[in-house]
Formats: structure tokens, sequence, C-alpha cells
């Protein structure tokens, strides 16, 4: 089983990661991991913090002579902002910093400030936002590093690329090279495979700056190459279709998740959603003439593409503030801003493919087992030929 865990706030000194559950032997490319840290980060509509931070991970346990030794594996990345930040949020308490405390009494609508305020009796919000944070997604974009390589063994490749900003929509399906060539080109202000729909989606995000406002969006994640049999039908908690949705939908800001053309198939009719079976006797393969169900049937990988969608709703923070009430005081006053973004349909897309690799590697890990790379290999080819033999 792949577990990961994070740690670490918004400002604080770093973002921590730790997973455990990898084979041993698994060739690791730290440039690799900086690359998809990277990659988190761009995007038209991001902040001026994205200017402070250069997201890179180090490794200090777990790794060996460039592999996995079986051990957990353990993660940091700093926070180069934290210079800033160290006397509002030390460690240790002392009476000589209380004049920097950055204390946040009035709650953002949207966010977690308030509830968690509640849940957690503080008076004050910032202990709740600076974990709450999209910030934390870069931990989960660098052990997903991991779990991207694992995968890449066995030939299961994932990719994203934005479909809507605002109310701008990418209106046909995207093919899996242009979506590849759109993930490659780091200048692509939204990762959109549209370039003449991606103008009109910069423009979606100019005006809602220039009107002090934020735009949401939806974010496509395929995983190309995944084998028939993943995940189970036999429990609820054993759907991988379930699995996929609960860990994309903990992504935060995303407030919806589809799978496949779950929406569309909502307003159709039986015989216009399904994917007909034929069988391939050249290739011996059965075949599918569609893929509405998204690469999943009954919670079990079907041998199709996994496509997930995550639906992200505009960030909370605004820079025209919106209506709150003084959480000492009870007094209304005008919600506090906190340095933002105001489009991160690009990066949630990052965080999507983050998520969608750590499932469907802890997936893979479940079906072929293996204490070492090698053993699982064993297991994954004697299975191949089983699927062969079918």
């Amino acid at each position: 089983m792949l577990r990961f865990y994070t740690a670490g706030e918004s400002h604080g000194q770093a973002l921590l990661a730790f997973i455990s559950g990898l084979p041993a032997s698994l060739p690791i490319d730290l440039d690799f991991i900086n690359h998809e840290l990277h990659r988190r980060q761009l995007g038209y509509g991001r902040g001026g913090r994205q200017k402070i931070e250069k997201d890179r991970a180090d490794i200090f346990a777990g790794v060996r002579h460039g592999k996995t030794i079986g051990a957990p594996v353990a993660l940091r990345i700093e926070n180069r902002d934290w210079a800033n930040w160290e006397k509002a949020l030390p460690v240790e308490d002392s009476p000589d910093l209380a004049d920097h405390n950055k204390k946040l009494v009035a709650p953002r609508p949207g966010h977690a400030d308030l509830a968690g305020s509640q849940k957690f009796n503080f008076h004050d919000a910032r202990y709740i936002l600076e974990r709450a944070s999209a910030r934390e997604t870069a931990a989960r974009v660098a052990a997903a590093g991991f779990a991207k390589l694992l995968l890449r063994q066995f030939g299961t490749e994932i990719a994203s690329h934005t479909v809507q900003v605002g109310h701008v929509k990418l209106d046909r399906e995207a093919g899996w090279e242009e979506i590849l060539r759109v993930n490659a080109d780091l200048d692509s202000p939204l990762r959109c495979v549209d370039s003449a729909v991606q103008d009109k989606m910069k423009a979606e995000v100019d005006a809602a700056l220039k009107a002090g406002d934020t735009v949401g969006g939806i974010f496509e994640v395929i995983a190309r190459n995944v084998p028939v049999g993943l995940g189970s039908h036999a429990q609820w908690d054993e759907k991988l279709d379930g699995r996929l949705a609960q860990a994309v939908m903990s992504i935060q800001a995303v407030k919806g998740v589809e799978i496949g053309a779950g929406v569309t198939a909502a307003g159709s009719y039986g015989s216009e959603v399904q994917d007909e079976i034929s069988y391939d006797k050249s290739a011996r393969r059965f075949r599918r003439s569609s893929n509405r169900a998204g690469g999943l049937e009954g919670g079990i990988t079907n041998g199709e593409d996994v496509i997930v969608r995550g639906y992200l709703k505009p960030i909370s923070t605004l820079r025209r503030a919106l209506g709150t009430a003084d959480m000492v005081t009870k007094e209304p006053v005008q919600a506090a801003y906190e340095r933002s973004d105001w489009c991160v349909v690009p990066a949630a897309g990052v965080a999507g493919e983050a998520m969608v690799a750590l499932v469907l590697a802890d997936a893979f890990l479940q079906k072929f087992g293996g204490d070492s790379l090698a053993e699982m290999r064993r297991n994954f080819d004697a299975y191949a030929r089983q699927i062969d033999e079918f």
C-alpha cells in the first residue's frame, strides 16, 4: 500500500512530504520531481508569491545512490518567504515577538477561516489559513513525482490540460498528442490545447483582475496505458472511481469531480452514453467504441484512458473585499486580504495529476505487490500474459 502525508504551513519554514510503500530499487530522478514542482508554479493569473518561491525538493530519507531502498521517503521543500514570517510564526513563544503577530480576525468568505477557527477555538484564523492554503499542494506534487516514476515503469503516463476558464470553454475533445505538447510547453499560459480558445481564456482572466475578482474553471487529467483490473467492484471503498473522486475533490477549491462524460451522461439516454464492446482478433484485445465511462466500469479500470475532471471554484481571496464579521468584536467588517492568485486552473491541473498518480500507484501496488521493483515487474508481466490469454 502506498501512503503519503504532508506537513507544513504556507508561510512556515518548509513543506514536508512522507511516502511509504514504494518498492525497493525504483530509480529516482530528482530533476523530474523538481520539474513537476516548477510546472505547478506556472500559469496565467498567478500572484506575486510565485516570483518569490522557486520550489525544489530535497530528499533526506529513503533514497540511496539514486534508488529507493524500501524504506519511507522524506522530502523537504523550503519556503523562501520564511524570512518575512519567522517572527510572526515562531515555533517557540517569546514575549519579544508579540508585536509581530499577523493575526487575522476578519475571516474571508469561502475559506476555512471561520469554520476552522470555531472548530479549534482560535480567535485568529492565521493558524487555519496557513495549513488550508493551496501552497500545501506543492508537497503533494513532490510526493506524486515518485508515483509517476513508478507508473512509468509499467508504461502508464499522466497529463492534464485546461478545459474551461470562467465562461470560456474548449468545446471539443483534446487528443493525447496535443495534450502532451501543451504540457511540454512551459510558456503555455493556461495549458489549453487550442490557441484561439486560450486567447479568450486569457481575456477572461484579465477581466477578472481588472475587476478585483477571481475566476475558476475545469481541468482534465488523463492517465494513458492503464491496465485492465485496477480497483474492485466488491466494496464501496475499493471502487477506484470513488477513490479518484475523493482524491481530486481534496484539492483546495475543487468543488466537483467528473469521471469520463459523467455530467453529460446524466442528461442523456442510456443508448447515447454506453461504450459498445468489440474484439480485435489481431491485437487479441477487447475494444470499446468510445470512452464515455472514462476508463472505469464498476469501479474497475477497463483498459481505456482514465479521464478525471476537476471543477475549480474561483479563488476565495478577492482584492475587492467581501463583507464578513470580526471574530472578536462580532461587528461587520471587510474581509482580510492575503496575497493571492486570481486564476489557478493550470496549477490545479498539475495538482490533479498528482492525486490521480498517487491513487493509481497505490492501486498498482495493491494489484501487483512486490517488495522490490523486480518482484513487482514479474507479477505485472504474469498478469499481462493472463490478459493476453483471456
